[in-house]
C-alpha cells in the first residue's frame, strides 16, 4: 500500500471517529440546521480580516464584537480572545488566513474542557428501578412539547417503550399537542385535561408505567416563570410524588430553550437552575436563527450537559448534541 493511500484510509478512519454516531442523513441535517448561524457568522468573520495580512489588536477586538454578536456571550468571547491572544504572542506572526482554522480550534478545545460528557445516542441510562423518568421543565414556546414528541420517537427508535404525562395542565393547547404528539409517535399517554392537579397527573402516569413495563416515562410541565416560588413548588410537588411510586425519579430534568432567543436563553436557564435541579438541556430551533452561537456561550458557562439540539422542523431533527461535530459543522 502506498504512503498516500495509507494516509488517506487513517484520515477516513480518524474523521469517522468524530461523526461515527452520525448517518450522513443527520449530518446534513446538522449542517443545513445551522446553515443561518454559519453565513452570518463567516460573513461578520470576513469583514473583521478584510485589508489586514496578520491577526492584530484591531482583528481581536472586531473578533470579539463578531463573536459577542454572534450570542456566543461576553465570557465566553472573553476567553476565546483571550487563548487566540496568547497563541499570536507566543507564535509571533499569525495570518488572517489562519484565523478560522485557530478560532475553530480553541472553540472545540474550551467546549471539551467543561467537564460535561456528549451523548452518543438515544439510550437511556441503567437505573436500579424502572421506569427511567424525565421531567421536562421551560417556559411556554419554547418547542418544549414538540421536543417531548421527537424525544419520544427516538427513544421508541431505539427500542424503548416509552409512556407521556401531560402534566402542563395550565394550558389547554398544550395537552392537546401532547395527545397529538402521541398519536403520531404512537406511544401510551396520560392525560387529566386543563386544570387538573400537575402532580396527580404524574403519579397517575408513574402508576401506569410501570403497570405497562414501561422503559422511559417523560412528564410534560407547565412553563411558567412570573413567579418563580410557585414554581418552585410546582415542581418540588411533583417531584415528590415521582419519587414515592419511581425510587430517586426523576432521574433527568431536561430543560428545554430556544436558541433562537439568543441570551434570553442565558436567563431562562439561569431562573430555572433556582427553581430546579436541572441536570440536562435541549436547545431548539437552531435551524431558524442565526444565533447559534448562544450553544457554544451555555455549554462553556453553564456546566450542565446540553443533551439535544433542535435543528429542523422534521420528527428526525431532534439531535443528540456532540461539541466536536457541532464545532465542525459551524466552520464547515
Amino acid at each position: 500500500m502506498s504512503f498516500f493511500l495509507f494516509r488517506k484510509k487513517l484520515l477516513l478512519y480518524l474523521n469517522m471517529g468524530i461523526f461515527d454516531f452520525f448517518s450522513k442523513d443527520k449530518k446534513e441535517s446538522l449542517d443545513k440546521g445551522l446553515e443561518k448561524t454559519k453565513q452570518s457568522f463567516l460573513s461578520k468573520l470576513t469583514r473583521t480580516i478584510i485589508g489586514k495580512s496578520s491577526v492584530d489588536s484591531d482583528v481581536l477586538d472586531n473578533l470579539e464584537e463578531v463573536l459577542i454578536t454572534s450570542d456566543v456571550g461576553v465570557e465566553t468571547t472573553l476567553k476565546i480572545i483571550d487563548r487566540i491572544e496568547a497563541r499570536v504572542s507566543r507564535d509571533k506572526y499569525v495570518g488572517t488566513d489562519e484565523l478560522n482554522g485557530i478560532l475553530k480550534e480553541e472553540i472545540a478545545t474550551l467546549l471539551q474542557e467543561n467537564n460535561t460528557s456528549d451523548v452518543h445516542d438515544f439510550t437511556i441510562p441503567k437505573v436500579e428501578k424502572t421506569p427511567y423518568v424525565i421531567m421536562v421543565v421551560g417556559v411556554n414556546g419554547v418547542g418544549k412539547t414538540t421536543t417531548i414528541g421527537k424525544l419520544a420517537f427516538q427513544l421508541k427508535k431505539a427500542g424503548h417503550k416509552v409512556v407521556l404525562g401531560a402534566a402542563d395542565t395550565f394550558r389547554a393547547a398544550a395537552v392537546d399537542q401532547l395527545i397529538i404528539w402521541s398519536k403520531r409517535v404512537d406511544v401510551p399517554i396520560v392525560q387529566q385535561g386543563m386544570g387538573a392537579d400537575p402532580a396527580s397527573v404524574a403519579f397517575d402516569t408513574l402508576q401506569s408505567a410501570k403497570s405497562q413495563g414501561a422503559d422511559v416515562v417523560i412528564i410534560d410541565t407547565a412553563g411558567r416563570l412570573h413567579n418563580k416560588i410557585n414554581l418552585m413548588n410546582e415542581l418540588t410537588k411533583i417531584k415528590n410524588v415521582m419519587g414515592k411510586i419511581v425510587p430517586n425519579a426523576p432521574h433527568e430534568i431536561l430543560l428545554v430553550l430556544d436558541g433562537s432567543t439568543g441570551q434570553n436563553a442565558f436567563e431562562q436557564a439561569k431562573q430555572f437552575s433556582l427553581a430546579t435541579e436541572i441536570n440536562a438541556r435541549a436547545i431548539t430551533k437552531l435551524d431558524g436563527t442565526a444565533k447559534g452561537g448562544v450553544v457554544i456561550g451555555i455549554s462553556d458557562q453553564m456546566k450542565i450537559p446540553v443533551k439535544y439540539i433542535g435543528v429542523g422542523e422534521g420528527i428526525e431533527d431532534l439531535q443528540v448534541f456532540n461539541k466536536t461535530a457541532f464545532v465542525e459543522s459551524l466552520f464547515n
